[in-house]
């Protein structure tokens, strides 16, 4: 196994305390958003294997079927199919969308015959894969996840007391569920921009002076005065989830994380089509061709099983568990088959001959056997097969 050395992405919705909390440091002062652990080109975990550190990337790139195993590259091709973060949101987090792996295949080879360059600004698909995700919480962690019934939402609209949000208001009370949250949302996006931040400053009064179920809302004016999305926003189900409570996100759900410290383990890929709340590229049009004008509640899970603790999901790119090491309990042998990323949160566990600490991780080839002992808490980052 290979102890990983993790880069910080410092985006500016990151929390500046947070990660340097975890892995016991000094804050820099500027954002730390996320630290990612695999093998994403954009920031590949590096390695060293006694020649000096090597991407991730290239480790597995030189030889796939040994450091993946065959049954996972028969099955998810010569790449580690996910992408493991811990991610610190200081700050809310675009309103966005992701595409499945058919309408990411045919947006990327659409932007490509384009001639779109894969760095653009403008550019909505990054890779020809999907963006399933899950965030699972450390601490209290906020969430905006799936669109709310409705009337659920005029609702809530209504309560506010502002005017210029009636015609709004009907829209949503006055059509079949779907429909209604279709033409509620491009009627946000696509209004006057400064008849909008007229109206998003007046519900940044109302949610301040409400607070309860408005406070979410407060937060997010505050960081984006006048935006839309603060409207669409509305529209969304709001989630509390509490330490190692976690929630699913599949393809064309509308998401954000407002607050929190959580583990985030996704498909790999780089994919997202944002709503607003966000100074990044808003395309309106292809948001609301991705979209699953769906309402329902959010895919909350909590771990299941004695030991291995595993957060089940439908997708096979990812399999994430959790295991509670009490001081004294007796050592556990994990399965092997598959290449997995382990990473510690909590403690001082051994994997193996190495002793972890918080923030800390390892990758595990496949077919090499990996003993957890010690106290502690330690993530698994695996695949299906």
């Amino acid at each position: 196994m290979d102890r990983l050395t993790n880069t910080i992405r410092p985006y500016a919705w990151g929390s500046t305390t947070a990660i340097p909390a975890l892995l016991g440091v000094e804050p820099t002062g500027e954002p730390q958003a996320e630290m990612w652990m695999g093998a994403h080109p954009g920031a590949p975990s590096r390695l060293d294997r006694g020649a000096g550190e090597q991407a991730l990337s290239e480790v597995i790139a030189a030889d796939p079927e040994g450091e993946l195993g065959a049954a996972t590259v028969a099955r998810f091709g010569p790449r580690l199919p996910f992408l493991f973060k811990i991610l610190a949101a200081g700050a809310p987090l675009s309103l966005q969308v992701h595409p499945d792996l058919d309408q990411a295949r045919a947006g990327f080879e659409d932007e490509e015959r384009r001639g779109v360059p894969i760095d653009a600004d403008h550019r909505n698909y990054k890779d020809p894969n999907h963006k399933p995700e899950m965030i699972c919480a450390l601490t209290a962690f906020d969430g905006l996840c799936g669109f709310r019934p409705p009337l659920d939402a005029a609702e809530l609209l209504a309560g506010l007391a502002v005017d210029s949000l009636k015609p709004y208001v009907d829209l949503l009370r006055a059509h079949p569920e779907e429909a209604a949250l279709r033409e509620m949302l491009t009627a946000v996006l696509t209004a006057d921009r400064v008849e909008m931040a007229h109206t998003v400053h007046e519900v940044a009064a109302a949610v301040t002076r409400l607070g309860g179920p408005y406070a979410p809302y407060a937060t997010l004016v505050h960081h984006f005065p006048g935006d839309p999305g603060v409207i669409a926003a509305m529209l969304l189900n709001h989630v509390r989830l509490q330490p190692g409570e976690a929630m699913f996100l599949g393809a064309g759900v509308p998401h954000a994380y407002i607050d929190g410290l959580g583990v985030e383990l996704l498909a790999n890929s780089d994919n997202v089509l944002r709503a607003g709340l966000t100074p990044k590229h808003v395309d309106v049009a292809e948001l609301l061709r991705i979209a699953k004008f769906e309402p329902g509640e959010p895919n909350l899970l909590r771990p299941e099983g004695d030991g291995e603790e595993v957060y089940e999901t439908p997708i096979d790119e990812f399999r994430l568990s959790r295991f509670l090491l009490a001081p004294g309990g007796a050592s556990r042998v994990l399965p092997h088959e598959t290449p997995q990323i382990l990473l510690c949160t909590a403690g001082s566990p051994h994997v193996g001959e190495l002793t972890l600490a918080p923030g800390q991780s390892v990758f595990v080839p496949a077919g090499e056997k990996v003993e957890l002992s010690g106290s502690g808490t330690v993530f698994r980052a695996t695949v299906v097969v």
